[in-house]
């Protein structure tokens, strides 16, 4: 049987790293503080907001909600970011997407503020990830791959990682990511032949395909690390992830769970992002 690689355990140890970095700020006069910008009222963006606040606070992190008209002109949403952007006391810009369809979320992405785009919408971001450059904001969801493997103690240099799922959001700055820690790093997606050959060789295999229970234990080497970043609803109306994880935890070594994996410590990245942001934006 796998072992569990539970969220829970990594987002503590970060909560104690981060509380003490926003102690060091707030001796220097410096409140971390995240502005979320919200086009109208969506249960998906509500439910995140909540969550993302109560992580915030936890640690010290303040929080500004900029809660937006849904019928809002383009103009007015773009006059709102570039005066958030220009906010000192505001250091991470988080704005939740999709948008409604009349607005233009290409001209929008460019207007947040490299040094506040906390969630990597920036295309300045995305290019820094894949130069390698830390001075840039990784998208969150990638960057908590990595905080569970390295909180668990798993090795990345020198291992065959595989992908599934080649988005920009997950499979391709993950890869990025997994370079520059010398990984050797394989992505499938929908059209790689015989998939099961090439995820059989991977000693990390991640999943982010968005079809719920496609990998099962046909696809993984006995012992292998498998990391679930998938989040669906079951025919039962569960959660559950990309993996079918009672046929995969067979033969994983150690498997992370959905719920209560990646998705748990994807806020805490998100806070830490914001942290980061408040030393930049301070130059320090």
């Amino acid at each position: 049987m796998a072992e569990l690689l539970k969220g829970l355990e990594v987002t503590k140890a970060m909560k104690e790293e981060m509380s003490v970095e926003v102690e060091k700020l707030n001796s220097m006069g410096i409140t971390p503080t995240l502005g979320i910008i919200r086009v109208g009222t969506r249960p998906d963006d509500l439910s995140y907001e909540k969550g993302a606040i109560k992580r915030c606070e936890s640690v010290g992190v303040k929080v500004k909600v900029f809660e937006l008209a849904e019928d809002i002109s383009q103009a007015e949403l773009e006059n709102k970011i570039k005066e958030i952007n220009n906010d000192k006391l505001i250091n991470g810009i988080l704005l939740f997407r999709p948008l409604p369809d009349h607005l233009n979320e290409e001209r929008v992405k460019f207007l947040v503020s490299p040094e506040k785009d906390i969630d990597c919408m920036n295309p300045i971001n995305i290019a820094k990830v894949f130069a390698g450059d830390e001075s840039g904001f990784a998208p969150c969801t990638p960057e908590a791959v990595i905080e569970i493997l390295d909180h668990y103690n798993i090795p990345i240099q020198g291992k065959n990682v595989v992908i599934i799922g080649r988005s920009m959001i997950v499979g391709k700055p993950l890869s990025m990511l997994l370079l520059k820690r010398n990984a050797t790093v394989t992505i499938c997606h929908t059209k790689t032949k015989n998939i099961t050959d090439i995820t059989k060789n991977a000693e990390i295999l991640i999943v982010a395909a968005g079809k719920a229970k496609l990998v099962t234990k046909d696809y993984i080497s006995p012992g292998a690390v498998v990391i679930d970043v998938g989040i669906n609803v079951d025919e039962n109306g569960n959660l559950c992830g990309d993996v079918d994880f009672s046929s995969a935890e067979e033969v994983a070594g150690k498997i992370t769970p959905v719920p209560g994996g990646v998705g748990t410590v994807t806020t805490s990245v998100l806070v830490k992002h914001i942290i980061k942001a408040a030393k930049l934006n301070n130059l320090l």
